[in-house]
């Protein structure tokens, strides 16, 4: 991420603090610690971080703070080790013109890269690198709805749409540009995947808005029993993405384009493909 950063030689950077590796790098990459600012939202950390940096001689400067409301400052990079979604409006205020952020989006394992224009707009891509990482939070916890207990209870059942899938059974997780796609059409999904010993393997997605679908198979490559339920066919989604990937031997999210307007609104696109978060 450094290396897509481009760090200059006097860039003021903006990091974030976690255990504070991130941030030593980045003060042995620039050379002088003072342009070096680091934050995150838990005071525990940051005390943390600090004394660790301390110790191996490293003065950057440390803050507790939220990274998604106003920066302590004006920089020329952030680099972002937690995902966001949607692109915080406060990174576009206070990364200077000509400046660079790099961050990854929630939920998936997009890299994206973007430049702020003089107009406050920022333009970039997202990178062939894949990079996966916790989601932002706000307070002490994650502010991200889950699935009800019902819904995984309901994906049980027998479901209002039954069919056979076209494709062997995937385990979503384990996917990047699948899992990153669908994370784009239809955010918020949570998947569960079982494999038994003798074969049989059963995969359930649910989201907080009551859809859910359950597909079963009794090995790697038996297509699978799909039921679904809920106010949306979740596995339909997720096959029209492997129809797509079958076709084209790709997907659009690598390579795609970000265009970021400056209260955050970022719009992906390749070829006739889009998506806005």
């Amino acid at each position: 991420m450094y290396r897509h950063a481009m760090l200059g030689p006097d860039s003021h950077t903006l990091v974030t603090t976690g255990t504070g590796y991130g941030t030593a790098l980045a003060c042995r990459r620039l050379r002088d610690p003072s342009l070096v600012t680091s934050i995150d939202i838990d005071p525990y950390l940051v005390t943390a971080a600090t004394e660790r940096l301390d110790a191996i001689g490293l003065h950057p400067r440390t803050a507790a703070c939220d990274i998604t409301t106003n920066l302590p400052g004006e920089f020329d990079r952030i680099v972002s080790t937690v995902s966001v979604r949607p692109l915080p409006a406060s990174w576009l205020h206070g990364l200077r013109p000509g400046g660079r952020l790099v961050t990854t989006i929630a939920g998936t394992g997009l890299l994206l890269v973007a430049d702020k224009a003089d107009d406050g707009t920022a333009n970039g891509y997202i990178t062939a690198d894949q990079a996966s990482f916790m989601r932002t939070r706000h307070g002490d916890d994650y502010d991200t709805a889950s699935p009800p207990p019902s819904v995984w209870d309901a994906a049980d059942g027998d479901g209002d749409t039954v069919t056979t899938s076209r494709y062997p059974l995937l385990d979503v997780q384990n996917t990047w540009d699948i899992r990153s796609m669908l994370e784009l059409q239809a955010p918020g999904i949570e998947h569960r995947f079982h494999r038994s010993t003798d074969g049989p393997r059963t995969a359930w997605m649910a989201h907080p808005d009551g859809s859910w679908a359950r597909a079963a198979a009794p090995d790697r490559r038996t297509s699978p029993l799909v039921h679904q339920g809920g106010p949306r066919r979740l596995w339909d989604t997720l096959e029209t993405i492997r129809d797509r990937l079958n076709r084209t031997g790709q997907l659009p999210v690598h390579g795609a384009q970000a265009t970021i307007t400056p209260d955050g609104q970022t719009t992906l696109r390749r070829g006739r493909w889009s998506a806005t978060l």
